[in-house]
């Protein structure tokens, strides 16, 4: 994998973010899922088994498509190649459209009330928004700041500089599967098994290693690594996901407020343990612009890391 070209991704969706009015490839990752997935339950076999294969097709078939659509690319010309790895991959990342998110909840919620900030704060958290104070709200930018710096940062550039863009399509398929599909109530819990033991399996690795390169950015920022790396490991798996917990839980430390917990889903309370105990609950627009800052930052180390890795 030519790592350079992860720089150039990379600094891409710094620059661009996720532009709503160009074609974009998760898109059509949503499209296929929503498509294939009548077809898949019609078939004549257990739920466990045809939502295996609905994600095994889903995967593969981007693998395959991404495959294709760089090697056709290379062959008309190199530079073509180079710059259609680039656009791939860049879509395959979302720091920037992350961090955009957050100060969109934090913006809405301080002009426009608690209302508009639950409504808002619903299009990136999964949990029911309709009790939600303002500190549960900005609590949930946090999360999600944390969790997905490895689904939208930490992961795809890892599989990009192990397989290139085909690999790193496919991880967004399984990330896309997952936060679709990936459910345990009465609709997905059978079907969507196989996606989000996938997504549990891909994630593995680079949920770890998004610790330490969390506590180096904390430690540039703030001088609190050690919190990072303490936190982390003392409660990071302390939640419902084998791998959510751990920046989750580096996030707490830095920051130094209480995360994760009790919260509604569907309608029903689920008794999470808390991430970062000996913090206080209470957060503040404060802490999710840390919490940015925190991201960018690790986003930064990671993908010069890898270019350091790959000249060594």
């Amino acid at each position: 994998m030519e790592i350079p070209i992860l720089f150039a991704a990379f600094i891409l969706d710094l620059i661009l973010g996720d532009p709503h009015k160009l074609p974009h490839p998760v898109r059509w990752m949503g499209n296929a899922i929503i498509a294939l997935e009548p077809y898949c339950r019609s078939l004549p076999w257990r739920l466990t088994l045809s939502g295996a294969l609905f994600a095994s097709v889903l995967i593969g078939g981007t693998w395959c498509i991404t495959f294709l659509v760089v090697t056709i690319s290379e062959q008309i010309h190199p530079g073509l190649g180079v710059f259609i790895k680039i656009i791939l991959i860049y879509y395959c990342i979302s720091a920037s459209s992350l961090a955009s998110a957050a100060k969109d909840v934090v913006n809405t919620l301080q002009q426009q009330g608690l209302g508009a900030g639950r409504q808002k704060v619903a299009m990136i958290i999964g949990r029911d928004v309709a009790s939600l104070s303002a500190n549960g709200v900005k609590r949930g930018c946090v999360e999600t700041v944390a969790e997905n710096l490895v689904d939208g940062v930490i992961a795809p550039l890892f599989f990009a500089a192990i397989g290139g863009a085909p690999l790193a399509a496919a991880y967004k398929m399984v990330n896309t599967l997952d936060s679709m599909v990936g459910y345990k109530n009465e609709t997905y819990c059978d079907f969507g098994k196989a996606s989000a033991r996938i997504d549990d399996i891909a994630n593995y690795i680079p949920a770890r290693l998004a610790i330490p390169i969390i506590a180096l950015a904390a430690q540039v920022l703030a001088a609190k690594g050690r919190n990072a790396i303490t936190t982390a490991v003392a409660e990071g798996a302390n939640h419902s996901s084998p791998n959510a917990g751990y920046a989750e839980a580096a996030f707490a430390g830095v920051l130094g407020v209480r995360l994760n917990g009790p919260n509604y889903y569907g309608g029903k309370r689920v008794d999470k343990p808390y991430i970062g105990i000996r913090f206080s609950l209470k957060t503040d627009s404060r802490h999710i612009r840390q919490a940015c800052d925190l991201m960018f930052l690790s986003s930064l180390l990671w993908v010069s890391l890898l270019t350091i890795i790959e000249i060594l």
